[in-house]
């Protein structure tokens, strides 16, 4: 696997937007108005021989006309013209200097070859053809055709779907969730999921890993770089699709100490986990509730995923007593009452807290007359941030909690739409921490190996080949063969 030159695509001084236009509904119009108003601080070349200027910025005519700079060209290119123009473009880049170029416009196949042709005497790394383009905040760089930008975080998020790229973008975007690399990787025809993988676990700036794949082209490289990269942060994939035997899939992630989700919804829960919540201690939940039907709504989610609630010591039992309706018996779920107020939430957090068998807390809010929402919130956030465990919460309803979880956002901790949903992240806690625990497994050195994990092995390393064969990508080396390789 490859990531020579990823940086010049991640972190360039100089950026050329090739078709850059002020024309409305042009590629070339979004993407240099994005990196205008991105924040970039390099140097940013918008080309087109119709235009003097654009957006009050020096327009110049070719590629030719753009300044040296200390590698000849400008680190990143953006392609915005049409499909014939690509291959010629490539080469004098390279020829050039310019070491990454992301081309948006989508190519037939014929003229993808004579572009990776183009690009292969200068080792000149291509995201693309197609797709969104990337977002890198921190850089101030946004070399996309995306509706919005993104606020700079630990988060990296990768996909096969442009518009899924961008759905996620606008969400985050009300989350107030940041990343820290944004590629959409349209064709894929160089630089793969798994040179990002490969580049992304080395890179300092991204804490956490988001993936969604629809296929593997190189197995072998993606299964290489996704173990590497699991070893040192979360990797969250989401894959769509039915190519191949998709229990293969699931087996590969799982052994590579990966955490597999199976819907859009599932993903976004996913990236607000992993942007969030701490590691958990173990594996048995705590439910701090006010309504005996909310606690009975997130027992449910429980016994759906297998999972199990925390049993409570008689000293907790007793610390709780006074902090649950008279006659009631603290329990888990522990519910508070609907005419709990702020103390209440308090005391029973504490509580709860303070429970050896408790490894993670989840609070279960609905609002009452009895204790505002935004008061409860003010009130839980300060003490839930010093807390050494993981807290997880719902505050369920709509106008009248919107300003708790806007609290918790901008506190950073995880908060859900509904039980079930907090739940569930709970769950995919749970089955990384599980799989990490596979992934950092050693072989035994002596001994009966174990048969039937070695064929389960050996089936899923076959079926990906099997598939990545089938989609014409037969070779060990990625597209530019062994001698770009670091």
């Amino acid at each position: 696997m490859s990531v020579r030159h990823l940086d010049r695509m991640f972190e360039p001084r100089s950026v050329a937007v090739i078709g850059a236009s002020e024309r409305p509904g042009r590629i070339g119009t979004t993407v240099l108005a994005n990196m205008a108003g991105s924040g970039f601080a390099g140097a940013l070349w918008p080309v087109n021989p119709k235009y003097d200027e654009l957006l009050g910025i020096a327009c110049y005519a070719r590629v030719a006309a753009l300044p040296k700079t200390p590698g000849g060209g400008p680190d990143l290119a953006v392609i915005c013209t049409p499909p014939d123009t690509v291959p010629g473009l490539i080469h004098e880049l390279g020829a050039r200097g310019t070491r990454a170029v992301i081309v948006l416009t989508p190519l037939p196949a014929g003229v993808r070859q004579a572009m990776l042709k183009a690009a292969r005497p200068h080792v000149l790394r291509i995201l693309g053809p197609g797709g969104i383009g990337l977002v890198a905040p921190a850089a101030g760089l946004n070399a996309s055709v995306a509706h919005v930008g993104a606020k700079a975080g630990r988060i990296a998020f990768v996909s096969q779907s442009g518009m899924l790229m961008t759905a996620v973008l606008d969400w985050a975007r009300q989350q107030n969730i940041g990343f820290s690399r944004v590629v959409s990787l349209g064709e894929a025809v160089d630089i793969d999921v798994g040179d990002l993988l490969d580049f992304l676990a080395g890179d300092a700036d991204t804490g956490a890993i988001v993936v969604h794949i629809e296929s593997v082209g190189n197995a072998r490289k993606f299964m290489s770089a996704a173990r590497i990269a699991a070893r040192g942060k979360p990797v969250v994939v989401l894959k769509s699709g039915r190519e191949g035997d998709d229990r293969v899939y699931d087996a590969a992630i799982r052994r590579a100490g990966m955490l597999r989700v199976h819907s859009s919804a599932d993903l976004f829960d996913a990236v607000e986990t992993v942007a969030r919540a701490r590691p958990l201690a173990g594996e048995r939940l705590g439910v701090i509730c006010n309504g005996t039907s909310l606690g009975l709504l997130a027992t449910d989610a429980l016994d759906r995923i297998g999972a199990r609630l925390a049993g409570l010591s008689p000293e907790t039992v007793r610390a709780l007593r006074p902090h649950v309706p008279d006659g009631a018996v603290p329990a888990n779920p522990l519910d508070i009452g609907v005419r709990a107020d702020t103390a209440r939430h308090v005391a029973a957090l504490a509580g709860m807290l303070a429970e050896p068998q408790v490894d993670a807390l989840l609070l279960v809010h609905a609002p009452t007359s009895s204790a505002g929402s935004t008061e409860v919130a003010q009130a839980l956030a300060p003490l839930i941030r010093e807390a050494r465990r993981s807290v997880l919460s719902c505050w369920l309803g709509g106008a009248g909690v919107a300003e708790a979880r806007a609290i918790f956002a901008a506190a950073n901790l995880p908060t859900y739409d509904t039980p079930e949903k907090a739940v569930r992240a709970f769950g995919q806690i749970v089955q990384y921490q599980r799989n990490q625990a596979l992934l950092i497994e050693v072989p035994a050195q002596s001994g009966t190996p174990d048969v039937p994990q070695a064929q389960a092995a050996r089936e899923a390393a076959r079926a990906l080949v099997a598939e990545a064969r089938a989609a014409g990508q037969d070779r060990e080396s990625d597209v530019w063969g062994n001698s770009v390789r670091p």
